[in-house]
């Protein structure tokens, strides 16, 4: 017979889980805070609330939790029309639950970022979050990056990567991309940067001046430039430059196209350029 109970509204669980996912800030910074469930005191319990009540299937071994639930852990809060925390027991009586799922309305909030979503799916074991739907969003400051597709974070690799017409934005400046992988690392105040996104297939970078498109990009934080690869062109209101690579410096609005390099026995394909003047005014 299936063992299960409803429990009340409200359930305090006093177990660690995990629910990471880093805000990518696309044009630098250092981000605020992480979406982190994981992190803090080990000790912190998660307390889980649900307008539908809280399910406890013991047989299956999951907490189900439906009806404008959300699961709250220091700053850190998951909101979703349902949640399912799958769990172990422990030879010590205690529970280990190693896989926590969102899905409906999916909204992973702390003070520093926000990100939105149709469904969400934590590995606790693997600290792998994939957030699906059909347009994932995290927004983090002034920065925004989307997808159509899935958003993931690899918290052993500190990369993030989104999928499926993927767009980085910031102000004027738009990244865009098939895919779009971040990644971050640890600074001396054990803060999470950004310093680098690489982009690929079908790529553009949009500012106020420039369009450039390429097969393959590299954003780099601190310097301000991307630099791109494959059958590269540059457009700036009516002229086109193409060539080989580029280097597109979003701080400036400084553009640099370079052409093929030499292959054996054969000629060097040079950078191109049509530039359309003005026509003068005869009157």
């Amino acid at each position: 017979m299936r063992r299960w109970s409803r429990l009340p509204r409200r359930l305090l669980l006093a177990v660690a889980v995990g629910l990471v996912i880093l805000g990518p800030n696309p044009w630098g910074g250092a981000l605020a805070q992480k979406l982190n469930f994981g992190s803090g005191d080990s000790d912190q319990p998660i307390e889980i609330f649900a307008d539908n009540g809280i399910e406890w299937q013991q047989e299956n071994l999951i907490f189900l939790a439906r009806g404008n639930a959300r699961a709250v852990r220091g700053l850190v809060t998951v909101y979703a029309d349902e949640l399912r925390a799958y769990y172990r027991e422990k030879s010590d009586g205690g529970t280990d639950i190693w896989r926590l799922d969102a899905n409906g309305k999916v909204r992973i909030k702390t003070q520093g970022e926000t990100a939105y979503g149709d469904h969400a799916i934590y590995q606790v074991d693997k600290k792998i979050l994939v957030l699906k739907g059909r347009k994932v969003r995290l927004v983090a400051g002034n920065d925004e990056i989307t997808a159509n597709r899935q958003l993931e974070y690899w918290e052993n690799k500190q990369m993030a990567v989104a999928r499926g017409n993927a767009f980085a934005v910031r102000e004027n400046k738009r990244l865009r991309a098939d895919v779009l992988a971040a990644y971050f690392r640890t600074d001396r105040k054990g803060e999470n940067k950004l310093y680098r996104v690489d982009a690929f297939d079908r790529v553009k970078v949009v500012t106020d001046q420039n369009t450039a498109t390429s097969n393959r990009g590299v954003y780099n934080v601190e310097s301000g430039i991307a630099t791109l690869t494959g059958a590269v062109k540059l457009v700036r209101g009516k002229n086109v430059l193409t060539g080989c690579s580029a280097e597109v410096n979003l701080n400036s609005g400084i553009s640099k196209i370079f052409s093929c390099p030499a292959t054996t026995g054969g000629a060097r394909k040079r950078a191109q350029g049509v530039l359309r003047l003005k026509k003068k005014n005869r009157n």
